[in-house]
């Protein structure tokens, strides 16, 4: 979120129209959303008496007020109604105040607390398709009034809704359509916003390779103009995930680190998931054992819950190497793990390391073992415990059969490589090629 959108500074501004000054203390005795206080509020911002600056400072303030209570309230088709009634305000208004006020009814909306991605709202839109509605609306009408300036940013908003709306095709045409145009006009700030949407795209693709190109190109860019802190901030965080994808996780843990400063600092909310990716990170790395003390430190203590609590869970599974612990944890915990994208993956890698850590020990006393007394063992489904035999043969991380007619597995003594063979190639190879300085000397 933009900083600075969701304060109104000209508040502190002091007043000296009576008419304002009025208007300004009629609108300070609300705080709590009702009827009376909709209509009221709404009466502040369609004001149609004395016109002059000072009187629209306080209808923007009034307009923020009104949109806020609506958030809170749940209210989302009224604070979509909200930003279409007051688009004839804008005319007496410059252009850097109309695009502060639509971003900012945009930003209240996305932090809407009482309605969910998952809920539908009354005209059957999800909370996601909502936001899409109100963005897509926005654009059409900067495009019409040629403010294209918010259109731009209102994109690049739009374009961050599609990839969170798995929309990917949309999401990658707008976003090389604004690319083009950003930088034609050099605005770098709002190219390092577009360029770090492109990498979180092509990361959501799999494709890590253009997600670090896209990043880095971010990076650059940011390198040369001032990059506000929660830029930056967004800027580590991505670093972190990408890096994590390539199984660096002790460079994943420190831009993690710095992502979660970054965000405590400007009290964003997206600091717990930082945190829980710092804490998968050490659970990754193999240093389970970290988790509580990073737990117990005196930033992450702010954010002790139910978020902690599953990472908490999975490291102790970890550390006892109990899949029963681990699928446990999987399950009580489902909304805090299975639903994250990114935590989901790396468990789903870490489960299997479990798996194949557990089968080894189980099988290191055995020269042939039933397959269903490894999967009484272990207590997973026969079905689960041959396949992942099958694929650790084939990976060579121990040398065995499976007797499918017996329902056995023969496990082989780890022979050492016969390097004769190789030797022997290498001597000809060094014989035939004295021979040849011997025949052209």
């Amino acid at each position: 979120m933009s900083e600075g959108y969701l304060k109104d500074r000209e508040e502190a501004a002091a007043l000296t129209s009576a008419v304002a000054k009025k208007l300004q203390a009629q609108l300070e005795g609300f705080t709590t959303f009702d009827e009376n206080t909709e209509k009221e509020v709404r009466g502040i911002i369609f004001f149609e008496g004395e016109q002059s600056e000072d009187v629209n400072k306080v209808k923007e303030q009034a307009i923020y007020k009104l949109a806020r209570l609506y958030g809170n309230a749940g209210k989302t088709q009224q604070l979509i109604g909200l930003s279409k009634e007051i688009r004839p305000f804008f005319d007496s208004i410059s252009k850097a105040k109309t695009a502060k006020i639509v971003r900012s009814l945009i930003d209240i909306l996305a932090d809407t607390k009482s309605v969910g991605d998952s809920k539908a709202g009354a005209n059957g839109y999800s909370f996601l398709d909502t936001q899409l509605l109100l963005c897509e609306e926005s654009i059409a009408w900067a495009r019409e009034t040629k403010r294209n300036f918010l259109r731009q940013r209102i994109e690049t908003r739009l374009a961050a809704l599609y990839i969170e709306a798995s929309k990917y095709q949309t999401a990658g045409d707008l976003l090389a359509n604004l690319v083009r145009e950003v930088k034609r006009l050099d605005d770098k700030l709002l190219l390092v916003e577009i360029q770090l949407l492109e990498s979180r795209l092509y990361h959501a693709l799999k494709n890590v390779s253009r997600a670090k190109a896209a990043l880095t190109a971010a990076r650059t860019n940011g390198n040369a103009i001032y990059c506000p802190p929660s830029l930056q901030t967004q800027l580590d965080h991505q670093s972190g995930i990408l890096h994590a994808e390539e199984k660096d996780y002790k460079t994943a843990y420190s831009y993690f680190f710095e992502s979660f400063e970054g965000f405590n600092s400007i009290d964003d909310s997206r600091a717990i998931i930082s945190l829980k990716y710092m804490l998968l990170a050490k659970i990754m790395v193999g240093n389970p054992e970290d988790v509580a003390s990073i737990i117990s430190g005196k930033l992450a203590l702010k954010y002790a819950g139910v978020e902690v609590e599953a990472m908490k869970a999975v490291a102790q599974a970890y550390t006892n190497r109990s899949l029963q612990q681990f699928e446990a944890a999987k399950s009580k915990y489902k909304t805090e793990l299975s639903n994250d994208t990114i935590i989901s993956s790396h468990l789903t890698a870490l489960y299997d390391t479990l798996l194949e850590q557990n089968l080894v020990r189980i099988l290191e006393p055995f020269s042939v073992v039933e397959i269903s007394h490894v999967a009484s063992i272990i207590q997973l489904d026969l079905s689960i415990v041959e396949r992942k035999l099958s694929q650790m043969i084939l990976d060579k991380q121990f040398s065995g059969i499976l007797d499918q007619g017996l329902g056995q597995l023969i496990v082989y003594d780890q022979s050492s490589d016969d390097k004769t063979y190789s030797s022997a190639l290498g001597t000809i190879t060094n014989m035939s090629k004295v021979r040849i300085r011997f025949l052209l000397a």
